[in-house]
């Protein structure tokens, strides 16, 4: 009789975590404060209180190292969480590898993908302060998306500004904010100076940026006292609310008695990365498990390998405190990859502290391998991949051949951070030989590296 194999492991809803875990208190130092970009000087409170409720302001400065998630949080949580973890079976088979490989799949949430891990939370706290809208960004879609299903659930209108890249070539997301009850600007957009200096510079055509979504998301929200704004990544409070994929995968491993030892995430301003892998990083450093840990970039927009570390601004307008990340300066536009999610000219200065410190190790990838892995992916196990999480199943693919090679039984951990039913436009353009792979010079990224604030040591 044939063996019967475990698929998945999936926790009941009373085994949910109740609690985010913060990181910072576990380094060996803690990450440069954002600067006010006048006086230089560490940022207070009272600068990020145009545009964030003080709850989310004291997560963002938090030294505690484990937070309460609000009972009405954990609520609209259990709508999909705890999520899947997966073991890829057929994937392994396919690849001839000796290697394990499993899957935390986030595909499963409202949106689609991670980003309500955040979106709710943040929902949540604006509502509690008195809120009446919440402005923000997107790429490709999926935090838009996230963020309009949130408001919808504590009672917020929600404004969005898609970069134009994305916004041209995925109309379907767009439909589907406005069906959670937002509402969709293509960016650059007319409806902000940002946008309009943009635009009045380059064209009506320009692809956008989430630098520049950002700059005008930040701008309208920062003029009316009852618009905050919200960020999909990037800061301590998303990362910290996204720790939840960790803290449930923790569990699951537990079940099946397996510990990873390499795991690999994708990349963009590291909010999925984070999630998956700071409750990983918390079992490492306290000596209980010894995983190797890799971000994973696109080869167009390498803030990691290829970015300088260096307080820059958050967004392309230069409206947001300055913050010591991994950028290639704030004016820096990507090319329009697929993966518009990853489209980000900096990191996460929190992730940015923990790759200077030697804790993670990290790599590009070109869109081109990253699609041929992710069709292999479907056709094996049978889900359809967001662009963004290709580039984890590239490297995760890379790892399973090198244990073809060597033979090691390595236990491989990736993040399938969601689908990619609303990206059938990218998987067109490599399945028809129209995609292409950008080779990004040296002197592109000077021209815009060039332009980061001088910030005296």
């Amino acid at each position: 009789m044939a063996e019967v194999l475990t698929h998945k492991v999936v926790l009941d809803e009373s085994e949910m975590p109740t609690r985010w875990y913060n990181i910072i208190p576990d380094l060996p130092s803690p990450p440069p404060p954002a600067l006010h970009p006048g006086t230089l000087q560490p940022a207070g409170p009272e600068d990020f209180a145009p545009l964030f409720p003080m709850d989310l302001i004291l997560q963002e400065v938090t030294t505690e190292r484990f937070v309460d998630i609000p009972e009405e949080v954990q609520d609209v949580y259990r709508l999909w969480r705890p999520s899947p973890l997966y073991r890829a079976h057929r994937l392994e088979k396919a690849l001839g590898t000796p290697a394990r490989i499993y899957y935390k799949y986030e595909g499963v949430s409202p949106a689609g993908s991670h980003k309500p891990n955040t979106a709710v939370p943040q929902a949540y706290y604006n509502a509690k302060a008195g809120v009446r809208k919440l402005t923000t960004e997107t790429g490709a879609g999926q935090w838009g998306t996230a963020l309009a299903f949130a408001c919808a659930q504590f009672g917020l209108e929600c404004e969005v500004w898609q970069v134009g890249a994305s916004y041209d070539a995925k109309p379907y997301r767009r439909i589907m904010i406005e069906t959670f009850g937002g509402t969709v600007h293509r960016s650059p957009s007319e409806l902000t100076k940002a946008g309009r200096d943009i635009l009045a510079a380059s064209g009506p055509d320009h692809p956008g940026s989430l630098g520049i979504a950002i700059s005008e998301a930040v701008e309208i929200a920062a003029q009316h006292d009852d618009i905050r704004y919200a960020l999909g990544s990037v800061l301590n409070h998303v990362l910290l609310h996204q720790t939840i994929i960790g803290e449930e995968a923790l569990l699951q491993f537990a079940k099946l008695g397996e510990a990873p030892d390499v795991i690999v995430g994708c990349t963009g301003g590291g909010s999925n990365f984070g999630g998956l892998t700071f409750p990983f990083l918390r079992e490492k450093m306290a000596g209980k498990m010894s995983p190797t840990i890799r971000a994973v970039e696109p080869a167009s927009c390498p803030s990691l390998t290829r970015g300088v570390y260096a307080y820059d601004f958050g967004d392309t307008a230069g409206m947001t405190p300055l913050m010591k990340m991994h950028t290639l300066g704030h004016d820096f536009v990507p090319d329009p990859i697929h993966a518009g999610g990853l489209r980000y000219h900096g990191m996460s200065p929190l992730l940015s502290h923990i790759y200077e410190l030697g804790l993670i190790e990290a790599l590009a990838v070109p869109q081109s391998e990253c699609f041929a892995t992710a069709v292999q992916f479907a056709r094996t196990e049978g889900i359809l991949p967001a662009p963004e999480p290709t580039h984890a199943i590239a490297a995760c693919v890379r790892e399973a051949l090198a244990c073809k090679e060597s033979g090691e039984e390595k236990v491989i951990l990736t993040a399938l951070c969601g689908h990619g039913h609303l990206d059938l436009a990218a998987y067109d353009a490599y399945l028809s030989g129209r995609m292409t792979d950008e080779d990004v010079t040296d002197e592109r990224f000077a021209e815009s590296i060039s332009h980061i604030p001088v910030v005296p040591a």
